[in-house]
């Protein structure tokens, strides 16, 4: 059924794709019809981040950014969902077209910028929400907020979002923010982690709870960036690493109509990279810091992968626009056959 609907989706350019497929999830979960797409998942309970999921197999952030959807995402079988990237203020993102298919390598090219609604919205949206699983909000800075000044919007985002998040994840990685990745590296890296656990710290005072935070990073980093940001990590006491963004590399789309194409890539070619990473954040951290790991996850072994690489949750995003609801219980058996 979710191919046929697929092939009819395909037919329209992707992004009034994804507008229509997440409007007619809506509709099929207030319709009760949701268990027509979306096969039974036997619980496959674990502990991470000192959060209790029922599964491991998440929604990553991107596919709801505004937290618009969540009811109907949240009765497809997922552990647990991120929404976002959110920003402080509301953002158009980049001009369109700025989404790209590449079925033949299940695929996807996005330079959507950050394009969302803003904190407000997103939090009356989080403040309606039937769901009640593990709810995960990913927070970034705006377009115009200067580099030197990108501290105060991630301070403002934490604080915004601490009393209606599980978890809170620090989006640095994605390449559609000009000079975002930037953060990543050297002394900008070590202040900005510096200011966020300052601000979760505040936070936990402040509501009495304690809510972790992971910061997310990108698949395009050498073994000295990996050990850098693993050590980064580990000295500031952040929660956890998500590994990994979309790629800039285009290597295993060359020669495709769309691969010079500016953006993310994502998907089936970001496999690899995403497992290099997780592999050598893995060797540096062990079990001391949690990774999640997402890229490239297009069917149960690739999400097992991840998790013998040394990850203890996954997430999926490309993968499941192309398989549907399945591919998060594919994910799930393929990880309880690890257990």
């Amino acid at each position: 059924m979710y191919g046929v609907l697929r092939n009819l989706l395909f037919q329209l350019p992707p992004e009034q794709a994804h507008t229509i497929a997440l409007n007619g999830l809506d509709v099929a979960h207030r319709l009760g019809l949701l268990s027509v797409f979306s096969p039974k998942i036997d619980p496959l309970p674990v502990n991470v981040m000192g959060l209790d999921f029922p599964n491991p197999v998440g929604l990553a952030a991107g596919l709801d950014k505004n937290a618009d959807h969540l009811d109907a995402l949240g009765a497809l079988g997922f552990g647990f969902i991120e929404v976002g990237t959110v920003t402080p203020l509301a953002q158009p993102g980049n001009p369109k077209p700025r989404m790209f298919r590449l079925p033949e390598h299940q695929a996807i090219i996005n330079r959507m910028g950050f394009n969302n609604e803003g904190l407000e919205h997103l939090l009356a949206r989080v403040d309606k929400r039937k769901y009640r699983g593990v709810l995960g909000i990913n927070v970034g800075k705006n377009k115009d907020t200067p580099n030197d000044q990108s501290e105060s919007d991630y301070r403002k985002g934490i604080s915004a979002v601490y009393s209606r998040a599980d978890y809170i994840t620090v989006n640095v990685s994605s390449p559609n923010t000009p000079g975002l990745r930037d953060l990543q590296f050297g002394d900008s890296l070590k202040g900005l982690l510096g200011a966020i656990k300052d601000e979760q710290l505040a936070c936990e005072k402040q509501h009495g709870r304690y809510v972790p935070v992971a910061v997310k990073i990108a698949p395009d980093m050498d073994d000295e960036g990996i050990r850098f940001v693993a050590n980064a990590l580990r000295d500031t006491g952040i929660d956890g690493v998500i590994a990994t963004n979309t790629t800039v590399s285009r290597d295993a789309v060359a020669g495709h109509r769309h691969a010079e194409e500016t953006g993310g890539l994502s998907g089936a070619p970001v496999r690899e990279a995403s497992l290099r990473v997780i592999r050598g954040l893995y060797a540096e951290l062990g079990d001391s810091l949690p990774i999640i790991g997402v890229g490239g996850i297009t069917d149960g072994e690739s999400a097992a992968e991840k998790i013998r690489a040394g990850a203890k949750l996954v997430q999926v995003y490309t993968g499941f626009i192309y398989r549907g609801p399945e591919l998060i219980r594919e994910s799930v058996e393929a990880i309880r056959r690890l257990k």
